[in-house]
């Protein structure tokens, strides 16, 4: 990490803890840290300059916006990934795009198996005419995916990345709390006003003493009707937590992996939760399983090494006692932002996809296929 000294360390870890949702946020930050509002606004504005922030902004909890989303998985053809991540990505609610690589735990070999390479997340807007699967369905179809899956959360034991800045240990530092304080539940009773707020305040926060004089004007409303509209949507936990986004590698987190455990139903619970108690897991859900696909489970680790990651993994696994797992690697990141809620982009993708509506649904991966070298 250059130029990141002790007390920098401090302020990236409150930053991303949250940013209080006040006239003078800085100085309110500040305050904890024993920095002047002025220290705060110079040391934020350095570390935005070297990319370690990315920015800072509400977080808001997708479903309760009454957004529908999902991760999913494509089975691309070595030549076909450069032409079909250019696809996905034109997509709006295509925040994340990754090709990844397969290893698996010492001997584990599932029974069969699609190796996804190209995974990605979906949203669809509240108003959406083609739904989620419809929209997967295009995707696929003009990407040319042999195989095509939704892996949907059904359950979420942890959302939301944090680094851990003191961190020493190679993840296995624990933390408890309330990890996910939302319950899942699909939304959209916003009035216009609070939508306005969620356009404005999903924009990256001014290096100013007073930031949200600004969103205010934006909104076409005073300073305390803002702050009120966002902690009364903070409150409803539609939005998460206002907080500053890091670049991992710039903040010194080049490894991370996305983990898939074949936990049985009878154990989803009691294992999610205890994987979720890794500081070094940001996200930790229970996703569906496939003939083609065993895993129940899925972890994302982040730390500062591959050997890092691999040594948190192999801790999660001794202590949830689950020794067969498949960790898949990001090879290429295609694509990641933030997702924009409230725009007109959605409608015209959809307009232009509705001609391309495929007349069966998506590939899904027959056990033929499986068994005749799809997956291997």
């Amino acid at each position: 990490m250059i130029g990141i000294d002790a007390i920098d360390g401090k302020l990236l870890d409150a930053v991303q803890a949250g940013i209080p949702l006040v006239e003078r946020p800085y100085r309110a930050l500040g305050e904890g840290l024993g920095l002047t509002e002025g220290d705060v606004l110079e040391r934020i504005a350095r570390l935005k300059a070297d990319s370690i922030i990315r920015n800072i902004g509400a977080i808001f909890d997708t479903s309760r916006l009454g957004y529908r989303s999902s991760l999913v998985g494509f089975r691309l053809r070595e030549e076909r990934v450069d032409e079909a991540a250019v696809l996905v990505n034109a997509h709006p609610g295509v925040s994340h795009n990754y090709l990844r690589s397969f290893a698996f735990s010492n001997d584990y070999r599932p029974a069969a198996y699609c190796p996804y390479n190209m995974w990605f997340t979906l949203a669809v807007a509240p108003e959406s005419q083609l739904g989620l699967e419809t929209s997967m369905a295009v995707l696929a179809r003009d990407a040319g995916a042999n195989a095509a899956r939704l892996f949907p959360a059904l359950r979420v034991f942890k959302i939301g990345v944090r680094l851990d800045m003191d961190a020493e240990a190679a993840g296995v530092r624990k933390e408890t709390g309330n990890f996910f304080t939302g319950n899942g539940a699909v939304g959209n009773g916003l009035s216009p006003t609070e939508r306005q707020i969620v356009r404005v305040l999903q924009h990256d926060l001014a290096l100013v003493e007073e930031p949200f004089r600004e969103v205010a004007r934006q909104c076409e409303l005073d300073v305390e009707a803002v702050l009120a509209g966002a902690q009364e949507l903070l409150q409803r936990n539609i939005m998460r937590r206002f907080a500053a986004i890091l670049n991992h590698r710039k903040a010194g987190y080049a490894g991370n992996v996305m983990v898939a455990w074949p936990v049985p139903e009878e154990k989803v619970e009691a294992v999610g939760l205890q994987m979720a108690q890794f500081r070094a897991v940001s996200h930790c859900y229970q996703r569906p399983a496939y003939p083609e696909w065993p895993f129940t489970l899925f972890t994302m680790v982040h730390q500062k090494s591959r050997e890092a990651c691999e040594e948190t993994v192999a801790a999660i696994s001794l202590e949830a006692g689950i020794s067969d797992y498949a960790m898949l690697w990001t090879t290429r990141e295609f694509k990641k932002v933030r997702l924009k809620y409230f725009t007109e982009d959605y409608a015209a993708w959809e307009e232009k996809a509705a001609t391309r509506i495929p007349s069966k649904a998506p590939l899904e991966p027959s056990d033929q296929a499986v068994a005749h070298g799809l997956a291997r």
